[in-house]
């Protein structure tokens, strides 16, 4: 299989923004995420796709290979798709731009061992804090007993009437696609749930198709607010300091 990495980077970000182009340890936040994806092992290629000239540049500064596309993209997912039409690939992996840290075995994680009946995957990670639960910018996810997701949800589900006995799992923003997923996700039109709760991977689920969801270990440093990137920026001066990075 070839599998093809896609960064999505808006610059226009409503909570921060410039975000892709934030100063950490002196170097672009979007360099960082490149870099930690880049270490998959299962990835032939990675992109960074955006629709700003002032990505496109600190991208070609830095010698990151870039797709520009539309302005008008109203998701991230939508991003992908419009960098992959000119990507030959038989998956594409999206990963938000907003995880400095990100383990690249996480990115390794979320590709299925086979194409066959293979559709779109998403990963999955257990909240350890109270506060992550109640957060609304770490949306929380349902599962059946196969493993694909039934609901996501930016409250804390499912609600613990019956049984304290259960783990809530937020989703990370590393998904799996194939082209013919993207291209679903493309046409179709978003649901009133997705609208509601504002989250993409909604439209599968509204419209019948499977998601997968694969559990993981994680730590998550995702930065969505300058304060978020205070925290991450003294998380990084410390590994250099310590030359685990």
């Amino acid at each position: 299989m070839r599998v093809i990495g896609i960064i999505p980077a808006r610059f226009d970000s409503s909570r921060f923004k410039g975000k892709p182009l934030a100063d950490l340890c002196g170097r672009p936040m979007l360099w960082w995420v490149y870099h930690q994806v880049k270490k998959a092992k299962r990835l032939a290629e990675v992109w960074v796709a955006t629709d700003h000239e002032a990505i496109r540049q600190a991208c070609g500064e830095y010698q990151i290979p870039c797709k520009m596309t539309s302005p008008q993209c109203p998701t991230s997912t939508q991003r992908v798709y419009e960098a992959a039409q000119s990507l030959k690939a038989d998956l594409y992996v999206c990963v938000n731009g907003d995880e400095p840290l990100l383990d690249p075995a996480l990115v390794d994680a979320v590709v299925p061992d086979s194409l066959e009946g293979f559709f779109a995957a998403n990963l999955m990670a257990p909240i350890h804090s109270p506060v992550e639960a109640v957060d609304d910018t770490n949306i929380k996810v349902v599962a059946d007993e196969a493993g694909n997701a039934l609901f996501f949800s930016r409250s804390p589900i499912p609600h613990p009437k019956a049984s304290v006995e259960y783990q809530f799992y937020k989703h990370l923003g590393v998904l799996c696609y194939t082209r013919a997923a993207l291209e679903f996700f493309d046409q179709t039109p978003r649901g009133p749930l997705e609208s509601i709760e504002d989250i993409n991977e909604l439209r599968f689920i509204e419209h019948g198709r499977k998601l997968k969801m694969i559990p993981v270990e994680a730590k998550t440093l995702s930065v969505d607010t300058p304060k978020d990137l205070e925290y991450v920026r003294g998380v990084l001066r410390q590994k250099v300091d310590r030359g685990e990075i």
